[in-house]
């Protein structure tokens, strides 16, 4: 058994598939350190990444299966579920073959668990863009302060919505799960790391803000249309955290 072990970043992932291709090796699984666990045998293949490589590969997806093949790796890797690196390694063995039509192979299991992987995440970056609250901190410059909790590495996803919508703020949308972060400084946006041990002050005006933002939400709500179920399935309660509506 032949185990890729590679740095969970993307460029990593592409420089595994690099490897395959150019070794002409057949890995049987692509994983993480943290994810070795679960391979107590076989022989493990440490892969170095490298950007050069990484970009070739990109581009090979590009240009000889489709922009959308690699628009579906990249949302199956954020997906960060355990095998999914190992799925795209073989959903990319496929589309070398068949191209642009790798897509309408929904026979092979692959290419069923990569579009699924990246209807969910793009799913959840939809749904976020509608759920995630500034709010204005107390500090010497105004920054925004967005936290949130979603199932999925979608915050390089929603940054550049927001670089366009809030392009004259400064603002940092804060995944609070991951210790990530996109910081904006009005120019441009980079993902960090990023951990707060406590939440900084509002500015002054932000509770008066937010208490009409409150009174705002119950004022349009129509008492005959009420439907919590419904509600609930379209806003989902693990998302209320943050939802500055959702806390009274």
């Amino acid at each position: 058994m032949l185990i890729y072990l590679y740095d969970g970043t993307f460029e990593g992932l592409l420089t595994a598939i690099y490897q395959a291709y150019y070794r002409r090796e057949k890995p049987d699984s692509i994983t993480t350190g943290p994810a070795m666990q679960t391979h107590l045998f076989g022989q493990t293949m440490p892969i170095t990444t490298d950007r050069t490589k990484a970009e070739r590969v990109s581009r090979a997806v590009r240009e000889k299966i489709s922009p959308a093949a690699l628009s579906n790796i990249l949302l199956a890797f954020l997906s960060e579920q355990t095998e999914a690196a190992t799925w795209v390694y073989h959903y990319l063995d496929l589309g070398w073959k068949m191209g642009k039509n790798v897509d309408l192979c929904l026979n092979h299991d692959p290419v069923l668990k990569i579009l699924d992987l990246a209807r969910k995440v793009k799913g959840e970056r939809h749904r976020m863009l509608g759920l995630i609250r500034f709010r204005q901190l107390d500090l010497k410059y105004d920054i925004y302060y967005a936290p949130f909790k979603p199932d999925y590495n979608i915050t390089g996803l929603v940054a550049p919505h927001f670089a366009q919508r809030l392009a004259d703020q400064n603002w940092i949308i804060h995944d609070v799960g991951r210790n990530l972060a996109a910081l904006f400084n009005q120019k441009e946006w980079l993902l960090t790391e990023f951990q707060l041990d406590k939440i900084p002050s509002l500015a002054a005006n932000e509770e008066t803000y937010q208490k009409l933002w409150k009174n705002y939400f119950k004022s349009v709500a129509i008492k005959e249309r009420h439907n919590p179920k419904l509600q609930k399935k379209n806003m989902p309660m693990k998302y209320w955290r943050y939802l500055i509506e959702k806390n009274q």
